[in-house]
Parts: structure tokens; sequence; C-alpha cells
């Protein structure tokens, strides 16, 4: 018993072993982002052709897809509110959390640039490369709700799902995508649906659009504490993998 609780501390998210060599999961973690972000924030560049569903459906497909491939290398993280809320409550260690959460910021800024040179100088313009905004007559502190409200629901499922050893991989992934994709629909309409610090802040830098932001940063971190808090108070039950 003793060796198995030993083991399951040496494990994150979809099984990442937290002894492996640090580099290649923070590249991973920049890698995945720079996916999630591109498949978002491209959609959005593309044009009035596409709606939120198209949206929510390019969002949760890449996310579903990232988590699948880079679960074991890095615990597909891909959000600051994911590893910051891990490391609160002893999930993750502290001594990473700056390597990835720096990681995740890069992949997503390196998105929104890479949409402005695929689709040109109107994607910065006129669709402020995907940039997350409020609308109009919503507040920032609205925007920090709605964004803790639906970051809440995605992080939630992330630690149920990557958590349970009765879970397959490709089952978390969807579920985690489908999440996603609920979580935009539901806040896409007040706040463009940020649910992650990186992904609306690298848009927001390359785009020079930076309204609301401290309420994009701060809504999520809330929410992911609360719903990794909750997990752990009362979610958590047999069968499921404690990491620290």
């Amino acid at each position: 018993m003793a060796t198995e609780t030993a083991r399951r501390s040496e494990l994150g998210l979809h099984g990442h072993d937290l002894r492996s060599e640090a580099g290649r999961a923070t590249v991973a973690e920049a890698v995945g982002t720079f996916v999630l972000v591109l498949a978002i924030t491209g959609v959005v560049a593309a044009g009035t052709a596409y709606g939120g569903e198209t949206v929510a459906l390019a969002g949760g497909g890449a996310l579903a897809v990232v988590v699948a491939a880079l679960g074991p290398v890095s615990g597909a993280h891909l959000n600051p509110a994911v590893t910051v809320s891990l490391a609160l409550t002893g999930r993750f260690p502290w001594g990473r959390v700056p390597a990835y959460v720096v990681a995740q910021l890069v992949g997503a800024l390196v998105a929104a640039v890479t949409v402005w040179g695929v689709y040109g100088n109107q994607a910065r313009t006129v669709a402020k490369l995907g940039a997350t905004m409020p609308a109009p007559g919503v507040g920032g502190v609205r925007v920090l709700l709605v964004e803790a409200l639906v970051t809440f629901l995605l992080v939630l499922v992330v630690v149920l799902v990557a958590n349970d050893t009765r879970v397959s991989r490709g089952g978390a992934a969807l579920g985690i995508g489908l999440a996603l994709g609920v979580a935009i629909l539901v806040s896409g309409p007040v706040t463009g649906a940020g649910v992650n610090p990186a992904r609306a802040l690298g848009p927001m830098i390359a785009a020079g659009q930076f309204a609301d932001w401290w309420a994009y940063a701060i809504g999520p971190l809330l929410g992911g504490a609360v719903a990794v808090f909750l997990y752990e108070r009362v979610l958590n039950g047999q069968g499921r993998i404690a990491s620290t």
C-alpha cells in the first residue's frame, strides 16, 4: 500500500511522471498551448462566416487532440489556471509553475502572431487576432465572475477525468474538449470566452487590445482554484491518482 501511495505521488494529470525531464514537459506545454490558441484565434480571424459554435468546436476539438497527444508528456495543463490550481493543492510542484506558465503564455503569443501572419493585417486591425473583450455594457467585475464560472467548469472536468484510473486517455481528452466547448458557448456572448489566462493575454499582447485584462487573468485562476479544492475535499474518491 505504501509503495502504491508513493507511486501515485509521482504522477500528475494523465499519468504524467513528475520525475521526468522538466524541459521536455515545458516545451510540450508551449506547443500544446500554441495549437489550442491557434485553432481558436484562427477561426475568429477567418471572418464572419464562422460563428460561436464553430469557435467552440475548434477550441474543444483542438484541446481534445492535444490532451490525447501530450497528456503523458506534460500533463497537458495548457492553462495557467490548471497549473496554479494544482500547485495550490500540492498536486504539482511549485518549482515547475513559472516554467509552465511562461511556456503557456509564449505558446499563446506565438499563436496570435502566427494568425496575424497567415490572415494579414486585417486579422489584427479588425478581428484583433481573436483577443477576448467584453460585450457592450459588460464591466470588469462581470467578466471576472463569468470567467471564473466557466473555468471552474473546465478545471473540474479536467481533474475528475485526468486523475481517474477508470477513464481512458481518449475518454478523458474527449470530456475535457467538450467541457471547453461548453465553456466557450456559455461565456462567448459575454466575455469572448477566455477560460484561460494564456489564451486571453497572448492575443491581447499581439493585438494591443487590453480591455479588462486583469479580469481575464484573475477570474480563471479563482475558478480553477475552487474547482480543484472542491475535487480535493469532496469529490476525490477511490481509484483516482493523487500527485504532488
